[in-house]
């Protein structure tokens, strides 16, 4: 059952209405105009005023008499008239409610398969689409965006999905570590404080490693979203001052650190993510250079892009892991990673606020030589 609240009945009603107010318009000039035009060809009338003058008394009553008839025969062809024009606007009434239902359907009969396609559509499922057949109208242009809005749904879910398997891979192994070393003390009623003190710094190390690996998935699930800060700023300041953070880390290790920055780096963004993805990308060229290695900084600019690159001394990276390396979670060496606590989220980071930003992340890399990583994000363009 139709609720009278309908879209269906509501565009039924608005047809009738027009189609109803347009006729009774035109047979309401029509009664209007009847009876004038009656008048206006009245022939008895028009005998007896041409005549008048050489006609007998008798002949003049004859006349009157024809003209009240006539006037009586008009007027009740003016009343049936009326008679006539009421029933047709009755019936006109009831003829318009069921074209204007009958159109109404027509016109709403794609929306059926579109309510019946999105009930179908599952919260976890999000693979079935509408795909709307017929003419390019706007409820075709409809199905066609809900259809892109599942697609991208469905794709975010499944990242996420992804995201939450990866994640959970990566807290289950330093929580088995944590566990398998607290059950074999506790169950070895010789264990000595040594082994006990021992299994504590094991504990100790596998907690430290969750704690980096939450941290990162804290920040790299905020830069999923778009940052909420967005000003104008030179990055040539920026650039100097991470470096300079850096400097006291990098000569501990015995690597040189040296930057080159033009002036006049301007862009739009948030200052605090993008030292962040700078920062991620040089920390990570520090921790793979050996002592005496050298990583030099270089930033400039073109016409449409700012660019700042971190070129290291490190081992480089063979083809398929320079194109692996911005993924989540990926690791050149997973053992030692995993040891040092490294989450792999580090280079992910990166590409998700520089993408954030409008710009995009790339890599150069030979094997044994070093490796190359750009940030390029899109030059303030002023008046």
């Amino acid at each position: 059952m139709k609720k009278l609240g309908g879209i269906r009945t509501k565009i039924a009603l608005l047809y009738s209405i027009l189609l109803f107010g347009l006729a009774s318009i035109v047979l309401g000039v029509i009664y209007v105009s009847f009876p004038q035009s009656l008048s206006d060809s009245e022939v008895t009338q028009q005998n007896v005023e041409t005549e008048s003058g050489g006609l007998s008394a008798e002949r003049l009553n004859g006349f009157e008499e024809l003209l009240l008839f006539e006037e009586k025969v008009n007027q009740n062809a003016v009343e049936q008239l009326r008679d006539y024009i009421l029933i047709a606007l009755a019936g006109l009434l009831l003829i318009s409610l069921m074209v204007g239902w009958y159109a109404a359907g027509i016109v709403l009969k794609p929306m059926k398969h579109i309510s019946f396609a999105a009930r179908e559509i599952s919260a976890t499922d999000l693979s079935k689409r509408i795909a709307l057949k017929g003419p390019a109208d706007e409820l075709r242009d409809l199905a066609d965006t809900f259809d892109d809005m599942l697609a991208r749904l469905d794709k975010a879910f499944i990242n996420q999905r992804e995201f939450l398997e990866e994640a959970a891979h990566e807290l289950r192994n330093p929580l088995a570590v944590l566990k398998a070393n607290l059950e074999v003390v506790a169950a070895d009623p010789e264990s000595t404080i040594e082994d006990y003190t021992t299994a504590s710094e094991v504990a100790s190390r596998a907690a430290d490693r969750m704690g980096k690996l939450v941290d990162d998935l804290l920040l790299f699930a905020q830069h999923e979203r778009p940052d909420v800060q967005r000003i104008d700023l030179d990055l040539e300041e920026l650039i100097q001052n991470t470096v300079e953070d850096f400097q006291a880390e990098a000569k501990s290790l015995g690597v040189l650190l040296d930057v080159e920055c033009d002036p006049h780096l301007e862009v739009v963004g948030d200052p605090s993510a993008l030292r962040r993805a700078f920062a991620n990308i040089l920390s990570n060229s520090i921790r793979v250079s050996e002592n005496g290695k050298r990583i030099h900084v270089h930033a400039g600019s073109d016409k449409e892009m700012v660019w700042i690159s971190v070129r290291d001394e490190g081992p480089g990276l063979v083809p398929d892991e320079a194109e692996k390396v911005f993924d989540r979670f990926w690791r050149a060496d997973q053992v030692s990673a995993r040891e040092a606590g490294r989450s792999g989220l580090g280079l992910a980071i990166v590409k998700t606020i520089v993408e954030s930003h409008g710009g995009r992340t790339t890599v150069r890399s030979t094997k044994d030589v070093g490796s190359t990583f750009t940030i390029w994000l899109p030059r303030l363009l002023k008046g």
